[in-house]
This record gives C-alpha cells, structure tokens and sequence, in this order.
C-alpha cells in the first residue's frame, strides 16, 4: 500500500474502527455500496504489520486488535457493561435508597422473593457490599452500595440519588410499571436529602446493625 491511502482504503478502516463486532468482506462491501473489499483488506492487513495494533482475520471476519506481543501490556481487568435485569434492578434501587438493608427487607419493600443470585450479580457488578449483620434474632446480612456505585451512575454522595423520572431519562428503568414507579417514587421522598458526614452517603444516625464485613469477606 501506498504512504497515501485510496479514499475505499480509508472508508475500510472506517468501517472497520467504529465496528462493534467483527465484519465479513461482505458486510464491510455493504457498507460501502457494494465496492469489491478484498484486495484492500489485504492490502490493509500487511500495511499494519509490525505496528501497535493489527488488522486480523478471524473465521472470515476482519477486525482490528491489539498486536499480540503488546497484549501484555494492556492486560487489566475490564469493566463489562451489561443491562441489569429488572429484578436487580428494583434491588439496586432498594438498597441504594434504603441502605443499610436485609435481604428480608428488600422482598417485603418489592413485595416477591429475592433471589440471591440476583444480589450476587450486583456484588459482583461491584455496586453493593455485604455491610455487616442487623443485631436482630438470626442476625442477617445487610447490604449497602459501594463508592464505585456513586462513582459509576456520577453520584457525588445518596443525596444525589434521582428521582423516577431521572432514572427513565437515563434508560435505567422500563416505563412500564407503575407500581415499580410508586414504590420509587416513596423511597426517594423517605430518603430525600439525607444526612451524610462523608462522601460515602452514610448517615450520621448510628444503625442498628454491626459492621463485620471483614469477616464476611474473609471467613476463616
């Protein structure tokens, strides 16, 4: 390939850059009103031999990926955005609300069983913590949201939580449910401005719960 790509060369790594998934020679030539692709991605391929990324062929599919000598460098854990399901997402908006708070106490506020996959995900999503046990016969686990919670959905502390209509706009809830909407629309009146003492949103009132979440954490 020449130092001056051809204008298909340039629609190609277009095409190819702002690709979701991987693209046939096919889907790439659809894009770009049927223009015969082959010989440019093969040309494109060589162009990006040797450098920081590579342009690779893959099951008769074409994507860009870093090159593999460089893929230790860039080796971290990554963050995968999924769409909560709308059971954790009424969970999520519980605990943020009501937090500290037993799993017992979320099915009694949503009104159905909770299943403990559903809280799993969300701890594994890293925006809900085990927080300690309420002194309470059986003392169970209560749950509270994490500071990547805050830092995720850009909340400087809860009192910044939204309100219903905030949390359609930002496609975190379906429409649909007016129920789900009372029920959000109580928690966040119960908890408007709380008072917290620090960036975490907690409150100054002392719980009754005690906080061993190291030791929930790390069982002997």
């Amino acid at each position: 390939m020449s130092d001056t790509p051809s204008d298909l060369a340039r629609a190609v790594e277009a095409t190819l850059f702002a690709a979701e998934e991987p693209m046939s020679a096919d889907q790439i030539s659809a894009h770009l009103e049927g223009a015969d692709v082959r010989e440019v991605l093969r040309e494109l391929a060589e162009h990006y031999e040797g450098r920081g990324i590579a342009l690779v062929e893959r099951g008769r599919r074409w994507q860009f990926q870093t090159a593999s000598d460089l893929a230790h460098l860039l080796r971290r854990e990554k963050e995968q955005l999924r769409r909560l399901s709308r059971a954790a997402t009424e969970v999520l908006a519980i605990v943020a609300y009501h937090e500290p708070v037993s799993r017992a106490e979320i099915e009694a506020i949503r009104g159905v069983q909770t299943s403990s996959g559903t809280l799993d995900v969300l701890m594994e999503a890293g925006w809900v913590r085990a927080a300690g046990r309420r002194e309470v016969p059986g003392r169970p686990v209560i749950y509270a949201t994490t500071p990547e919670f805050l830092s995720h959905f850009g909340l400087k502390t809860r009192r910044d939580l939204p309100g219903i209509d905030e949390l359609k706009a930002a496609g975190l809830l379906d429409p649909v449910d007016d129920a789900f909407d009372d029920m959000m629309e109580q928690q966040a009146a119960e908890t408007e401005a709380p008072e917290a003492d620090d960036d975490s949103g907690q409150s100054d009132e002392t719980p009754d719960f005690v906080d061993d979440t190291e030791t929930l954490e790390n069982p002997e």
